[in-house]
């Protein structure tokens, strides 16, 4: 649990009733352990595929976190999704794979639940919210558009999200021109091969599929404007006035277990201090943290003033793995600029992958929706 659980508002009248689709695959697991014992939800049943179906979970998982299997869940069944069957859920967590990902959810949403999710599949559509609690959470509003029973929240890709919660202060604090970025990201962010991290050893892939049209494209979502369109006087229906700068994004994997470590660039509408960085990112909080949230980081975002970091090994579980880590803010000379106000800088950014990234990014994105859009708390 997080540094803010102690403090943390009531939480909901009875426990809320979920469900984890592709429980045994690496952001499943890290669902499983994120929840063992979780003061507001209650893992009621576990979904992956025909191959695990019928067996237990201890039968059907390749345990790969470095926590051991919650004990109450080794015994539950694995079953093969029937969206028509899902009598008693309120939640489904969604690490389902992509190639499957769109049309289950859409069909579990469809049957009422209110699906998290972590796949691609709908992030970028317009009625779906693309969250990052502290830096959106007014984009819940766009969920009204749905067409279903339940609704589809989404978290970004594994690698935004570290972008966004550097760049959301300093992007409302000062503007951004452009942004560049290269990532080295982690294994675990390959997700599972025969039931192993993918290995990879001395050596680095310069290229992942599909990871830099996602840096590209989520950021401009979540740090956009929700609009409001009053149409012909009913409803109002809302919008995501994207924010417009561009980003450049490489993408490599490297051997490094959890943490995607992301080198960034900026470039400022107008010339800033470093101290002006700085106190963006020491100010910033969001709902997660005045809400207390069971999940929610004391602080989104710590600088570290350390030439060395941040490094995976080091940092990647700051604040149980829910926080940013920042380090390496300095002037990028690009410009020729001289003295303390620099319109382009660089800085290195880091957070844990499947925890922030994936799985925990999902259940305080929950937890932000019961506190924030449900009746359900006290």
């Amino acid at each position: 649990m997080s540094a803010t659980q102690d403090q943390s508002r009531p939480g909901p009248k009875t426990s809320i009733p979920v469900a984890i689709l592709g429980a045994t695959g690496a952001v499943g697991q890290r669902f499983l352990a994120l929840l063992d014992e979780h003061p507001w939800f209650r893992v009621e049943r576990l979904f992956a595929s025909e191959e695990s179906a019928g067996k237990t979970y201890a039968e059907a998982v390749d345990w790969a976190l470095e926590t051991p299997l919650p004990k109450q869940f080794a015994g539950l069944g694995v079953e093969l999704l029937n969206p028509d069957d899902l009598g008693g859920l309120v939640v489904a967590f969604s690490a389902l794979s992509p190639d499957v990902a769109g049309e289950l959810e859409a069909e579990v949403a469809d049957a009422g639940l209110l699906v998290f999710s972590n796949a691609g599949s709908h992030r970028m559509d317009a009625d779906v919210p693309l969250i990052v609690p502290e830096v959106n959470a007014d984009h819940f509003a766009l969920a009204t558009r749905q067409q279903r029973s339940g609704v589809i929240i989404t978290n970004p890709n594994c690698s935004t999200v570290g972008l966004v919660l550097a760049l959301a202060p300093i992007y409302r604090a000062f503007g951004l021109r452009r942004v560049s970025v290269v990532t080295q990201q982690a294994l675990s962010g390959a997700g599972l091969i025969d039931g192993k991290l993918m290995e990879l050893e001395g050596n680095v892939i310069p290229f992942i599929r599909g990871e830099e049209v996602k840096l590209a494209i989520e950021p401009g979502k979540l740090l956009g404007e929700l609009m409001t369109n009053l149409g012909d006087g009913s409803l109002p229906e809302f919008e995501i006035e994207h924010a417009e700068f561009p980003v450049s994004a490489t993408c490599t994997r490297v051997p490094v277990t959890n943490g995607h470590l992301l080198s960034v660039q900026v470039e400022f509408d107008e010339p800033v201090t470093k101290d002006d960085v700085l106190d963006a990112w020491a100010r910033f909080q969001g709902l997660p943290q005045t809400e207390h949230l069971p999940s929610a980081p004391a602080r989104p975002v710590h600088y570290l003033a350390e030439d060395s970091a941040p490094q995976p090994a080091l940092h990647v579980n700051l604040e149980s793995g829910m926080a940013a880590s920042i380090g390496r803010l300095r002037p990028d000379g690009v410009y020729g600029e001289v003295g303390p106000k620099r319109r382009a800088w660089k800085f290195i950014t880091l957070s844990h992958n499947t925890i922030r990234g994936a799985a925990g990014g999902s259940i305080l994105n929950a937890e932000l929706w019961f506190s924030t859009q449900s009746s359900e708390l006290d």
